[in-house]
């Protein structure tokens, strides 16, 4: 982010000297990429790794019967019909595991039988519930709630609230961390513009990609987590809240040791 502030007022510089010069405009853009080592599209890889993990997270908090306790999905699946008909207890059918930990969170204790697949004769074996236990809790707050399921429950939007908080605070980190090297550049080109008779005549910017690029994304990725958070277990909100809250001591330390550097090299 650093190194992208440091080479906008060099690419402003181009954008307004070859507006009219489409194709010599990119060439000379990509050569002060080249310089810096750096690509447009930099700024992108991030979030894409981002989506990528989330798709994991996402499996993981919605089949953690699957994924943390290794439990088979016929298991899964006969248990599920056993809670539901013998026990007449309504499963979700978009979080069919989530509802069965919610079951078994009131009935560790319990052993059910269920049909074994893996006799011929086809005998009932014992399933102890406490191997399906997993405990959710994580202060006061249970993890497998759903907000959109679990909407009267005001502990549900605890943790998307401080989300939507933290992401506030890490983007106006970020914008602050880009912006400063860029602002001074700026100023640069509109004291060149006046001292141009030519350029007196002001004409809109045309905006750079990496930076309107990195804006949409650093907006898109707040936007579809709080909408996801709404439909998927407090889990994955976690997820992204104890992600922002990094995020966050990073930026401010890097934000120290950068300036830093910066006061020294002067």
């Amino acid at each position: 982010m650093k190194k992208t502030a440091k080479i906008q007022g060099k690419l402003k510089e181009i954008q307004n000297k070859y507006k009219n010069d489409q194709e010599k405009m990119n060439q000379e853009m990509m050569a002060v990429y080249k310089a810096e080592n750096m690509s447009p599209f930099s700024g992108c890889l991030s979030s894409i790794i981002q989506i990528i993990i989330l798709l994991a997270m996402f499996g993981l908090v919605r089949s953690p019967l699957t994924y943390m306790l290794k439990i088979d999905n016929t298991t899964i699946d006969k248990t599920q019909t056993y809670i539901t008909q013998e026990e007449n207890y309504s499963i979700s059918q978009r979080y069919p595991q989530i509802g069965i930990l919610k079951y078994v969170s009131n009935n560790k204790d319990k052993i059910i039988e269920i049909d074994d697949d893996n006799n011929e004769e086809t005998e009932k074996k014992e399933i102890n519930l406490r191997d399906f236990y997993i405990n959710m809790d994580f202060l006061g707050m249970d993890l497998s709630n759903i907000p959109q399921e679990n909407w009267k429950e005001p502990t549900v939007y605890i943790i998307p609230v401080l989300y939507v908080i933290t992401s506030m605070i890490s983007m106006k980190l970020t914008t602050k961390m880009t912006s400063t090297d860029k602002d001074k550049k700026d100023e640069i080109i509109e004291i060149k513009k006046e001292d141009n008779k030519e350029d007196n005549k002001k004409e809109p910017d045309m905006p750079d990609m990496n930076t309107q690029m990195n804006k949409s994304m650093s907006w898109f990725m707040p936007i579809m987590s709080v909408s996801i958070s709404i439909i998927a277990p407090l889990g994955l909100a976690l997820y992204w809240l104890v992600n922002n809250i990094l995020m966050i001591a990073e930026r401010l330390i890097l934000n120290k040791f950068l300036k830093s550097d910066e006061e020294e090299a002067k």
